[in-house]
């Protein structure tokens, strides 16, 4: 039995964020399939004993049962001793970024992605309004890149996982990523690091089974 059970999806930016800092940091760690997409995590009994909230992923290391991506990026970062903060300046300027990202990139990117990749809405006014806030997202991390080879400092942070994490679907997402060429090398970097894998090779899940 590994060290940690990540519960997740193959779909998911959000499980992708941890996941992916797991298999770079040569954690003892393994995926277990929750099919989302089959309603699983709506189910009442999901939501009493794994997530209230009804969401993924879900990281268990021993008796421990955490929830939120952001969360639990912070508590491997404190428990491996990688890609965390070496200072309390830089450990806020960490977590400015989750938040951003959480608020801001994440929220409108994913939500557009699904919209179009996995429901498959016709173009319509509400599609048009989150990819105008996901555009305007993805230009102030670009402009925030200029001149840095990571997010945070000089080195690969929990900041970038959580930042990356719905980002190596361009084709699903439908955004026109030629303009961010600061987000586009940097994204390049983190692929270039050995151990990286796509979230569709990283975690199972992939393809959908057809309905």
């Amino acid at each position: 039995m590994s060290e940690f059970t990540l519960h997740c999806f193959a779909q998911s930016g959000n499980a992708y964020k941890v996941a992916l800092m797991l298999e770079l940091a040569k954690a003892d760690w393994e995926p277990k399939w929750v099919d989302f997409f089959g309603g699983v995590s709506r189910d009442p009994e999901f939501r009493k004993n794994e997530n209230v909230m009804g969401e993924l992923p879900i990281l268990e290391h021993g008796d421990l049962h955490l929830v939120q991506s952001g969360v639990i990026l912070d508590y491997l970062a404190e428990v491996l001793g990688l890609y965390g903060g070496q200072t309390a300046e830089e450990r806020r300027e960490i977590w400015r970024w989750i938040l951003f990202d959480n608020h801001k990139l994440t929220s409108y990117t994913a939500t557009l992605r699904f919209q179009r990749t996995f429901v498959g809405v016709p173009e319509n006014d509400v599609t048009a309004f989150f990819e105008k806030r996901a555009i305007a997202a993805h230009q102030v991390l670009d402009q925030h890149l200029e001149g840095k080879s990571f997010v945070v400092g000089d080195r690969l942070t929990i900041a970038d996982f959580s930042l990356c994490g719905y980002l190596f679907w361009p084709e699903e997402i439908g955004i026109d990523f030629a303009p961010f060429a600061n987000t586009r090398a940097w994204l390049e970097r983190i692929k270039s690091i050995p151990s990286w894998k796509h979230p569709y090779d990283l975690m199972p899940g992939h393809p959908l089974v057809k309905a």
